[in-house]
């Protein structure tokens, strides 16, 4: 798990329609009563439950003392009956229909409600137990939530089956987002101290290396751009993440290889903070590995550094020169873009037009095939866990379970994105993907068009699965490719002009 410093959870409290003034203070240094109905006293059976269920959720060791005396409404006390459900138990929730007969139909429903959720905690079903504690807290159910994040510790595990490995970065994020703390705890984790560079380029070359998913999008991409420069002379390619620059290998090798001699290639790359630290330097790395390169496969190359974020980017900083023939890459990228629902500067938008102002032949664009840049909490809760445990399921296929690695693999390079989903909102959520509806809707409002890939990049890919477990799929819907898991969509790929 990640080191962080332990984040304080404020308490379960009433609703704030029935409580007075309220001061915060220490469970064990109060002497002061709890908030109870007017009409139990110290040893009525309502004064035990009020007293219990503080002591099952107060994680903190605090409690909220009542200054105003009595604090009885009517929602309270549909709360101490849900308490008495919960603390009685599955077993017991025949006994309550039967005793309460003046439950309506509203009530009636919350307590199925409770009863499937107890029921999957003594199924120990992690799934359902992780799904329900989201939708306690996506409906302010804090107790619940609480309570629940207790027995959910003891289900999780980092080197466990795949969903105890994700389930414990689940609730993780769960944790932060429940203490209202999901930013800091982003920050802090970012914050803390990274491995050590070539360590963290190891983990990010052993994921490349397990799993398909950055191969696929690569290959999909070159191809694309193999198809659209294939009659060019002069090229100029602009990747707007360009990482280790390895995507650009086999293309270089694939332009070396074109009948008629190679085209004379230009890549502008934009830098990434992560990749850099990873390379252990600049962009310089990237660009004299790739000049070695193209210069052993008697390629001419020239290579353009831009040092500043994405959003930041502007024409001016791309070099673009006439008589090149212009291919934009975004891979894995656009997703941290901001759009309209965080700023109105809306940079995933402005950035499209902006590429299409300069009259590319080819964009190609790789995405994540999730859901959550707009979800709210709890639908964005079941679609990162959906999402990520095909990907975890895929990991543990190909990484054995004890291979001494697969921890910070998972840790440095899946885990972070999972707590942000999870755990952030605003600005402070940088992971924030979309479906690939909503892409071609965003790339045609920018004014393009789709570009038809080549039937030979489906191929190639194919040939690549053959290497990886059957478990894998390849589909191509309506001129993309998506690469999947099972059942579960987790890559596609398109190309735009």
């Amino acid at each position: 798990m990640y080191k962080h410093p332990r984040q304080e959870i404020e308490a379960y409290s009433l609703p704030a329609n029935s409580v007075g003034k309220r001061r915060y203070v220490p469970v064990h240094n109060s002497r002061k009563r709890y908030c109870t109905p007017e009409s139990s006293s110290p040893d009525s059976p309502a004064h035990d439950v009020i007293s219990n269920a503080t002591v099952l959720v107060s994680h903190n060791n605090s409690a909220y003392e009542d200054t105003s005396g009595s604090c009885v409404t009517d929602d309270f006390n549909d709360k101490i009956k849900e308490l008495e459900t919960v603390m009685m138990g599955p077993d017991s929730l025949d006994l309550v229909l039967d005793y309460n007969d003046s439950f309506d139909s509203t009530s009636c429903q919350e307590t199925n409600s409770w009863r499937s959720t107890l029921e999957a905690v003594s199924r120990r079903d992690l799934r359902a137990d992780l799904v329900s504690c989201a939708k306690a807290m996506s409906e302010n159910d804090l107790m619940m939530a609480r309570s629940m994040m207790e027995k959910l510790r003891l289900m999780v595990s980092v080197s466990g089956e795949p969903i105890e490995r994700l389930g414990a970065y689940l609730l993780e994020g769960l944790v932060a987002q429940l203490s209202s703390s999901g930013s800091s705890i982003y920050k802090s984790l970012n914050q803390c101290p990274e491995p050590a560079s070539t360590d963290l380029l190891s983990y990010m070359h052993i994921l490349y290396e397990v799993c398909p998913y950055f191969k696929f999008g690569y290959m999909s991409a070159n191809g694309a751009i193999a198809e659209a420069m294939k009659e060019e002379n002069r090229v100029h390619i602009i990747d707007f993440q360009i990482g280790q620059g390895s995507q650009w290998v086999t293309l270089i090798q694939a332009f070396a290889a074109r009948p008629g001699g190679p085209p004379r290639i230009r890549i502008t790359g934009i830098d990434d903070t992560t990749s850099a630290y990873a390379r252990g330097g600049g962009l310089s790395i990237v660009g004299n590995r790739l000049a070695k390169l193209a210069k052993q496969f008697n390629v001419p190359f020239e290579f353009n550094s831009v040092s500043v974020s994405v959003s930041e980017v502007k024409p001016k900083n791309l070099g673009v020169r006439p008589g090149e023939a212009l291919a934009v890459n975004f891979a894995f990228v656009l997703h941290h873009m901001p759009d309209e629902s965080v700023s109105t500067e809306n940079h995933r938008d402005r950035l499209l037009r902006m590429v299409k102002s300069l009259s590319p032949k080819v964009v190609t664009l790789v995405e994540q095939e999730s859901n959550t840049n707009t979800a709210a909490f709890f639908p964005r809760f079941k679609e990162t866990m959906d999402y990520y445990d095909a990907m975890f399921e895929s990991i543990d296929v190909t990484l054995p379970r004890n291979h001494k690695q697969r921890i910070n693999v998972e840790q440095h390079c899946l885990a972070r994105d999972v707590v942000n989903i999870i755990a952030c909102e605003g600005a402070d959520r940088v992971e924030r993907h979309e479906l690939l509806g909503k892409w071609r809707s965003r790339f045609g409002m920018a004014g393009f068009t789709p570009y038809p890939l080549s039937p030979l990049v489906n191929s190639t890919i194919r040939s690549l699965l053959r290497n990886y477990s059957d478990k894998y799929r390849l589909e191509e819907r309506d001129g993309a490719l998506y690469l999947g898991w099972m059942k579960r969509d987790l890559v596609a790929s398109c190309a735009w002009k």
